[in-house]
């Protein structure tokens, strides 16, 4: 093998993980539109809807990865434990501070953990938090800030707005610790963590509060819940070669994704304001995700 062959080696690897991240955000975006439109034809239980998207997900990883899937490790490794239950708490936190706080105040809020996610990092993995990764969340929240608007209305700072700062410092320490599972564990394993000790949070509310729904009710919450699922399964997998700071910030297209949506199918209209904020993440996401990868190392010969 040559040298140039051993140098391209990671380089590939890095960009197949764009791709895979590139497409999570794609899944998570079709999820949160499908959720919406669902609340159109049904009022479902935010219960119910976070159970069916943990439901989904474990049903998905037994099927596709039952030789990797090691369900006994879910309850002997603390890191796999802390992982489910923080990925469970967070998952409905988001949720909940959506209906309480509005869309545009809580995803402002929650991906803060861009920041939050990087900086933790920098100590608990040693990352190098690069200054072009920095700017580039920086950039990102104040388009993102333009995009929502999250402070028009005058509202004052409240209960639930630290519910959703926590929720972003939650959402940010998942993130290091997919990093930290992946030296041991597979990312089926990972993803089942959140999915199984989500069921267990959500599954008795969601059965108390459970109504009878139409059929295509049934059918857009399986099909956003197998949306929610390949998109956190494609992330996972693309923490394996990108750094915290980076996956984290790709991951704010998300928001991007969802405004865009909901002016081509919910008749929403933008802004000059709201333009700007998404032209910025994008500008962002794609200067950070096109600089070159720093000091990535050759595999040994």
């Amino acid at each position: 093998m040559t040298s140039a062959s051993l140098g391209s080696t990671p380089v590939r690897s890095h960009r197949a993980s764009l791709l895979l991240m590139l497409g999570s955000t794609a899944c998570f975006i079709t999820n949160v539109l499908l959720i919406r439109a669902l609340a159109g034809v049904e009022n479902v239980s935010l219960w119910v809807v976070t159970s069916a998207r943990f439901a989904v997900g474990l049903a998905i990883v037994c099927t596709l990865y039952r030789r990797e899937f090691e369900p006994s490790r879910l309850f002997t490794n603390r890191k796999l434990v802390e992982r489910g239950l923080l990925g469970g708490l967070c998952t409905l936190g988001f949720y909940y501070t959506v209906t309480t706080l509005g869309a545009g105040r809580a995803t402002f809020i929650n991906n803060t953990y861009v920041i939050w996610s990087g900086l933790f990092a920098v100590f608990a993995l040693r990352e190098r938090l690069r200054p072009a990764i920095l700017g580039g969340a920086v950039v990102t929240l104040l388009g993102l800030a333009f995009l929502t608007n999250p402070f028009a209305s005058g509202t004052h700072t409240g209960f639930h707005d630290f519910i959703a700062f926590l929720n972003a410092l939650g959402s940010a320490w998942i993130v290091v610790t997919i990093r930290q599972l992946h030296a041991r564990e597979h990312s089926s394993t990972i993803f089942a963590a959140q999915c199984v000790f989500g069921l267990l949070i959500c599954a008795v509310p969601a059965v108390a509060t459970f109504a009878a729904l139409p059929p295509v009710a049934w059918l857009i919450l399986a099909v956003a819940s197998a949306c929610a699922a390949a998109g956190q399964l494609l992330m996972t997998h693309a923490f394996r070669d990108l750094s915290v700071a980076e996956g984290s910030l790709l991951q704010m297209l998300v928001p991007l994704g969802i405004a865009l949506g909901g002016a081509a199918f919910f008749a929403e209209h933008f802004t000059a304001l709201e333009l700007l904020g998404g032209a910025l993440i994008l500008a962002a996401t794609a200067a950070t995700s096109l600089s070159a990868p720093a000091s990535r190392k050759k595999p040994a010969p």
